[in-house]
């Protein structure tokens, strides 16, 4: 959540935010007067109570024809008090809840519009002209099959469409995959997390997920539980309700998990194959560090991301995110989009976020830095999620006879294989 004071001091720039989000700017307005009115009933509280406590103190001491007179008056302030009171809270959780509502305030440099109007800050690698070298690139699901290592029918019939099998080879390469991830992040100084899949409820709405996300979300109603869609959850809820000394950040965490997203609105896209699926794998980074210093560190991640792409010798091209696609939490993002040579477009492989304060103060996460206490930081990185990495890595490292080539950085988790062989023609 955003803080209140900020929204006190320029309303203007939240509704500005709020806006350029496409989001309902008038819950701006009703929540500066919840926070009114609940910051007036809590005068007039403090007020009548105050009132209370030394008539308390005076009827002992009343002489006879005065005690009724002022016993009286304390019965009509103990009714005022508990009025007062319940109008303080009803105020304060009316506040909570629309302050709950509201999105990050949006960093000033990011586009404005929707899906479509991000803009691209660098491109990386060759694209591979396959009409040159005289053959037609298959896609990532013949090329799995015929390397016997994607089984997206059997998938079907045990669980339904969006599920699939890595078998055989494919098995071997999201593991190669997920510990070559792992070691670069730990080498850069993340500590490795093998992160919970199930969290309650304040967990995933501490992060933001319940909000315009909720749709998307699996739920265990007779547990009260959620299955996370991205480790994030598990990592922002990590030190929920701790105060983190500053000497200590930054922290970075590599937490690995499956993921689980009902893929709620995207009937009929990406249908064939295992690009859009129900459960995957996923090597996440996050980050918890001062405010002033979240811009830089989600540089920082943006180039760790860049590496790892590089490392798997893939072509991709950096987005700034457009406001109305940045999601509730993030105050600014960037994707990197690989090339798939059969869909003729870069897609999204990783994603970075930074949340500034708004996930902390959500979680009551702090940092103390000599007397002071106050909400940190909090951002996170996809460094690779298999499915779609594994996509990329077909299509674009394929040969002619079907075989794909293995990038020199997954060889040593591969029993150094150099070519991934088909099995079957």
């Amino acid at each position: 959540m955003i803080d209140l004071r900020l929204l006190r001091e320029d309303p203007d720039r939240v509704r500005a935010s709020q806006r350029a989000r496409g989001e309902d700017v008038a819950l701006v307005d009703a929540l500066l007067s919840a926070d009114e009115r609940r910051r007036s009933s809590g005068v007039r509280f403090d007020e009548l109570r105050a009132e209370q406590k030394a008539l308390g103190k005076l009827v002992p001491k009343a002489a006879p024809d005065e005690k009724t007179e002022l016993l009286k008056r304390a019965s009509q302030l103990a009714a005022d008090v508990k009025a007062a009171d319940a109008e303080r809270d009803a105020a304060d959780t009316e506040t909570q809840e629309l302050l709950l509502r509201l999105g990050n305030l949006v960093h000033p440099d990011v586009p404005v519009g929707g899906e479509e109007d991000f803009v691209t800050l660098q491109r990386h690698g060759t694209i591979r002209d396959f009409d040159a070298e005289g053959f037609a690139p298959k896609d990532h699901l013949e090329l799995g099959q015929l390397l016997g290592a994607i089984d997206v029918e059997r998938g079907a019939k045990v669980s339904g469409s969006r599920f699939y099998f890595l078998t055989g080879i494919g098995a071997l390469l999201e593991l190669a995959l997920v510990n070559a991830a792992i070691a670069q992040a730990t080498a850069a100084g993340f500590t490795p997390m093998l992160t919970p899949a199930l969290v309650r409820p304040q967990s995933m709405a501490g992060t933001g997920f319940l909000g315009q996300a909720a749709q998307d979300v699996y739920h265990l109603d007779k547990d009260d539980l959620y299955l996370v869609g991205t480790s994030e959850v598990a990592l922002a809820a990590y030190h929920m309700d701790e105060i983190i000394e500053a000497d200590r950040l930054p922290l970075r965490y590599a937490g690995f998990s499956p993921c689980f997203r009902r893929e709620a609105g995207s009937h009929g896209k990406d249908t064939k194959g295992i690009f859009r699926v129900h459960q995957f794998d996923k090597v996440e980074m996050f980050s918890y560090v001062s405010p002033d210093d979240s811009e830089a560190e989600h540089q920082r991640l943006l180039e760790w991301e860049k590496q790892w792409l590089t490392s798997l010798e893939l072509p991709f091209r950096v987005i700034d995110v457009a406001t109305g696609d940045l999601g509730s939490s993030a105050a600014r993002k960037f994707d990197c989009e690989a090339w798939i040579p059969t869909q003729g477009k870069y897609r999204e492989l990783t994603s970075t976020s930074d949340c500034t304060e708004y996930q902390s103060r959500r979680l009551s996460i702090r940092v103390r830095d000599g007397k002071q206490v106050k909400p940190l930081a909090t951002l996170n990185g996809t460094l690779c999620a298999v499915p779609r990495t594994i996509v990329a890595l077909l299509e674009n490292h394929q040969q002619p006879d079907g075989s794909v080539r293995v990038p020199e950085v997954l060889r040593p988790y591969l029993g150094g294989r150099e070519v991934l062989e088909p099995v079957a023609k």
